[in-house]
């Protein structure tokens, strides 16, 4: 079999990057462990995985160097080790548990494990994915969906579509067509200063980075509010975090970036693997308009970003965008997924237990069961303390709260 070479994408190879240089990082690797049903029959959900993981070619995805570049490089249709039903101990499961706490090793290695168990007391299935081939949207959604509808015996209507083949057809995209877009995102990105768009140090005596978390509910700002409004909540959420950095900084202005699932055709929601994009966003708040108007030229300049989504590689290739606050708006898994019409408990998420990127803040926004959203601060713990983690979730809260009214002026709520 002659083997052909695909390069990293732009996100991937971001990824994999400060994975070497953390080597320790779990990455943020993508899965969990799910309690099956009794009524789950084992062995058939073995062959509806295997049919589902020798079908996608993004299972087959092995990480190399490329033997004349030395470049970091992958490879598809590589052979696949088949699931299998284990039966172990309830002392063998807990080790297996604790194995599986352990990082990737990423050179010419498989970049998934599935375990199928069965203990004395109950039937699991753990799912985990690098996260560099794979996204929330491919392993929550897809593979699931995947599995339940071989395991019931269901044929897909459509051939599945190859993520070998994006990556190729994305590599080849001829270089005019992306210097646009490259222009683009150099001049969103230009103003860039960490005194101006970070919010200011507060620590003293830390001198590397440290990792630290902070977790807020939103007590009076609820998912109802979107039901009749006709407002995108990401667009919203977006917003009113360029506005609380804004008025944190004192600056008036806001350049951060925001993550996107990637897909944005629906052949390209057929397509399992890494689709990740994060695109840089900037605004100027000197200009007193309303909070109606702010949304709408947020969402054109969205719109253009997207635009310009295959000219991304310009901002990791060059760095542009390293110290950025990054934002992330998700629905959450909730409860229970459902296998054949049968509960399959969610039972442990694996977290990011050392992370691989060092940035200053992240944000990440969730909407919960109980119609609350919860905010996940990651921040660098020797730029900023706890209470000011709390100050940011505050502020953002209040502006949120004072957004709901659009013909608000932005003067009233940077003012």
């Amino acid at each position: 079999m002659v083997r052909k070479f695909y390069p990293l994408r732009p996100i991937q190879r971001w990824l994999v990057d400060t994975h070497f240089n953390k080597a320790k990082s779990t990455m943020m690797n993508i899965g969990g462990l799910f309690k099956l049903a009794a009524a789950i029959d084992m062995e058939r959900l073995a062959t509806a995985i295997n049919q589902v993981i020798t079908t996608h070619d993004v299972f087959s995805c092995r990480l190399v160097f490329h033997p004349q570049t030395s470049e970091l490089c992958q490879i598809f249709n590589e052979e696949i080790d088949l699931v299998r039903v284990e039966h172990l101990t309830n002392e063998e499961f807990q080790a297996r548990l604790e194995k599986l706490r352990e990082p990737y090793y990423l050179i010419y290695e498989p970049l998934f494990r599935i375990y199928l168990i069965e203990t004395p007391s109950a039937k699991y299935l753990y799912v985990d994915f690098y996260h560099a081939i794979m996204d929330g949207v491919s392993a929550a959604y897809l593979f699931w969906h995947e599995i339940n509808r071989a395991y019931r015996g269901r044929k897909s209507k459509r051939e599945p579509l190859s993520y070998a083949a994006y990556v190729e057809e994305e590599a080849n995209v001829p270089k005019e067509k992306l210097e646009a877009g490259h222009d683009y995102w150099r001049k969103i990105l230009a103003p860039f200063d960490e005194k101006k768009h970070l919010p200011p140090v507060n620590v003293e005596g830390v001198a590397a980075w440290t990792q630290g978390n902070f977790d807020y509910t939103f007590r009076d700002f609820k998912q109802d509010f979107f039901i009749d409004s006709g407002l995108n909540e990401n667009t919203f959420f977006l917003g009113a975090c360029m506005l609380t950095l804004a008025k944190i900084t004192g600056s008036n202005e806001a350049i951060m970036s925001w993550i996107h699932n990637g897909r944005t055709k629906p052949s390209e929601y057929r397509i399992m693997g890494l689709m990740l994009e994060q695109f840089p966003c900037a605004f100027d708040f000197h200009e007193d308009i309303t909070i109606g108007e702010f949304l709408d030229k947020l969402t054109e300049q969205i719109k253009t970003g997207m635009k310009y989504r295959k000219s991304l590689e310009v901002v990791y290739d060059e760095g542009l965008e390293d110290d950025c606050v990054s934002f992330i708006f998700q629905k959450a898994m909730h409860g229970n997924l459902l296998l054949d019409d049968t509960p399959a408990q969610v039972v442990y998420l694996p977290p990011n237990e050392i992370s691989a990127v060092e940035n200053a803040l992240d944000i990440e926004i969730n909407a919960e069961d109980k119609d609350a959203y919860n905010l996940f601060l990651d921040y660098d713990a020797s730029r900023y303390s706890e209470s000011d983690m709390n100050n940011f979730a505050l502020t953002l809260e209040k502006i949120l709260l004072d957004m709901r009214d659009t013909k608000r002026l932005i003067s009233g709520i940077l003012g």
